[in-house]
Formats: structure tokens, sequence, C-alpha cells
């Protein structure tokens, strides 16, 4: 999917649009669960949490505008994004890492239903290797280039300990892998033409904690201003 992201990008769709897009199509794909046929661009943008202005501009540029007081087809529409992101077609993806993030991710159901296979699983622990996991042998981190190409693999997601990620990350890369999910908490140097999205649990509660501390703030009066900080003690 990545890997589409980026001709998406080439071909002019602004790249806060193809953001926005896996946003457009869950929506679209509840609607289609509750049997709507058609939603207008108020409806749509309000379940996807943006204003419909926008929503309408990204949309034009998959060259879909709907039709005036009718609104967008919801099939159509999952089709053309589906189609714009990928996921016609079926992405083999190889977890590297199987603790409890990388177990995790293994045995979450949504991926095969967004076109995403998860072929692989690998990890360094001999203690891990050959465990069944959601009908996947653990296979040892050596074998990861023979594996990456016996698997077909797309996309690589590391759910390494920070200080290993780089290192897989060099040799998935060198087995010709462009598209990486990072959810190790470091931050990957890798070539031009490498696309990497990291996921960071801790960085988003810290974002959630300001945002609790700022109404917290609100409600006791604000912080505590310099002058009244306690005087520094000597030691």
């Amino acid at each position: 999917m990545i890997r589409r992201l980026s001709q998406a990008r080439e071909r002019g769709i602004p790249e806060a649009t193809v953001a926005r897009l896996p946003l457009y199509l869950r929506a679209l794909n509840g609607m289609s669960e509750r049997g709507l046929a058609t939603v207008s661009s108020e409806d749509l943008a309000l379940a996807a949490g943006v204003n419909s202005a926008k929503l309408r501009k990204d949309l034009s540029h998959l060259g879909s505008y709907g039709t005036r007081g009718v609104g967008y087809d919801v099939e159509y529409l999952i089709y053309q994004i589906s189609r714009e992101l990928g996921l016609t077609q079926d992405w083999a993806v190889a977890i590297v890492g199987v603790g409890n993030l990388g177990r995790a991710l293994a045995n979450y159901g949504g991926f095969v239903s967004r076109g995403f296979r998860v072929a692989a699983l690998l990890d360094a622990d001999p203690e891990v290797v050959g465990d069944r996991i959601a009908g996947l042998n653990v296979e040892h981190i050596d074998e990861l280039e023979a594996v990456i190409r016996r698997r077909g693999v797309s996309i690589v997601v590391l759910a390494t300990p920070a200080a290993a990620a780089q290192q897989v990350a060099d040799r998935v890369i060198a087995e010709g892998i462009t598209s990486i999910l990072n959810f190790a908490p470091v931050v990957l140097s890798v070539p031009e033409g490498v696309d990497i999205r990291k996921v960071d649990l801790s960085i988003e509660l810290q974002i959630l904690a300001f945002h609790e501390q700022r109404k917290t703030d609100r409600m006791t009066g604000g912080p505590a201003m310099a002058e009244e900080w306690p005087e520094a003690v000597d030691l």
C-alpha cells in the first residue's frame, strides 16, 4: 500500500489527501455494512471527522465529484479509494519481532479484509522461534532474506526493540523492501525511495497527556507562574 501511496503523490494527489483516504474508506465501509447506497458529502465528512469542503476537494483528486442532490455512490467510492490505496490486490506482510506487540498484530483479524496478508513472523529469541501464532510458525531472524523472497513479502512491520530496528531495516531494504511500518521507538535512517510510517504509542499518549493537562489548568486557574515556583535550594 505504501508504494501505491507514493505513486498517488507522483500523480499530483497531495500527501495530506492520501493520509485522509483511509478515514473516508473506513466510514464508507461502515455505511455499506448498514446498507446505505448513497451518502452526501456532509454526512461522509461528519463520519470521517473532516469538513465537507475538504472532503469534496480530496475526492475530486480521484475524479469523483458525486451527483448534485444525490451524493456519492457508496460502493463505487469504496472501489475508487481502494484502488487508489492499492487495496484491490493482496499485499504480503512480514512482522519482525514477535513480542507482545508483534503477537497482537499477527492475531489482528482486520488486515485480511483490508488487503493485507500476514505471510511471515520472525524473531531472534530461540524461545520464541518455532511457536505457532495465527497459523504461522515463527522463523528465525537469520532466515529474514530467504523468507522475504520465498513468501513474496512487500511490506515489513518492525516490532523489534529499538536497538535492533536499524539493522533489520538495513537488511530488508537490501533485499528490495521499500515499504516499512515501524513500531520501534527509534528514528530510522533509510535511503531515498523507501517509505516509512512510524507508529509510536508513547508519543500519542504524551500528546493526550498535554491536552489533559491543559484542561486541568483551565479548570484550576492555570499552571504555576515563575514567581510561584519554590526558590532554589543550594545543596
